[in-house]
């Protein structure tokens, strides 16, 4: 049998392949219900368990390559596909912030019934903030990557399947292979839009969180300016910040160093 080829992430260049598929790894790979929903997972390592969320639409797995290959010598590592995403399915339901913690719950439980720590970005990071409100019981500790407040209006939400696919084909012709509904594509890119156009995380859900919480931003990131994800910071009873130089959205992949300069000590608390 021919070997898989390694996947890459969105915008990542040519010579930056991890050795392990990470997001269609047949040896770390499995499924589990989550509603209606199919829901794909890796797990890699023994320990004490660290859920990583990726960002959404351009997300995936294999954006956490390097976070996977730090933590699974210490940690049991659970990298979650959210819906729509690489191997795990649509679902007919409306996408929301309470859905997408249901799923990783869903997973989590399939996986331990010990309580998490679990590390977001972007989508990723607001889905963290929906689970550890949602379920403090079962959430220690949490790493959040550019997710700040959010509420109607605040930012506008209509990229498009067309668009991405216009930015890096590459990318899109590896991951429509991956999907189980390819043909669903624009129905998901429109479903996140509707989600965060709608979504309100603010004072009321962020005070929730009990435990924890270290939140990372770029300083340059346009997006989820770094004065929004400090402010959401601050509706945390138990934070702290890390605001990351000369970098964007994607802070953890533009200087993993400094980034990990921040998550390690933290997660050793």
């Amino acid at each position: 049998m021919q070997a898989q080829q390694p996947l890459r992430r969105a915008f990542q260049p040519a010579n930056e392949v991890s050795k392990t598929v990470y997001g269609a790894n047949a040896k770390a790979g499995r499924f589990v219900q989550a509603n209606d929903a199919k829901i794909y997972y890796e797990v890699y390592g023994k320990g004490q368990p660290i859920v990583l969320l990726h960002g959404g639409l351009f997300g995936s797995i294999t954006e956490m390559a390097d976070l996977i290959d730090k933590l699974k010598g210490t940690f049991q590592v659970i990298a979650v596909s959210t819906r729509g995403h690489g191997k795990s399915e649509v679902g007919r339901e409306p996408l929301t912030l309470e859905q997408r913690a249901n799923d990783a719950m869903a997973v989590i439980n399939a996986v331990t019934k010990d309580s998490v720590i679990v590390l977001g970005f972007s989508d990723g990071g607001y889905s963290a903030y929906k689970l550890g409100a949602m379920f403090p019981a079962r959430v220690k500790k949490m790493i959040v990557i550019g997710a700040g407040e959010l509420r109607p209006g605040l930012r506008e939400f209509n990229f498009t399947a067309k668009m991405a696919l216009g930015m890096d084909k590459p990318y899109w012709d590896q991951q429509l292979k991956l999907m189980p509904e390819p043909n669903r594509l624009d129905e998901m890119f429109a479903q996140v839009s509707n989600c965060y156009t709608n979504a309100i995380v603010s004072k009321d859900l962020l005070s929730k969180i009990k435990c924890p919480v270290l939140v990372m931003s770029g300083d340059r990131d346009e997006g989820n300016p770094v004065e929004r994800v400090v402010s959401a910071a601050r509706f945390i009873p138990n934070h702290q910040i890390s605001i990351i130089s000369n970098t964007g959205h994607g802070c953890f992949l533009e200087n993993r160093e400094a980034s990990w300069a921040s998550i390690k000590p933290f997660l050793n608390q």
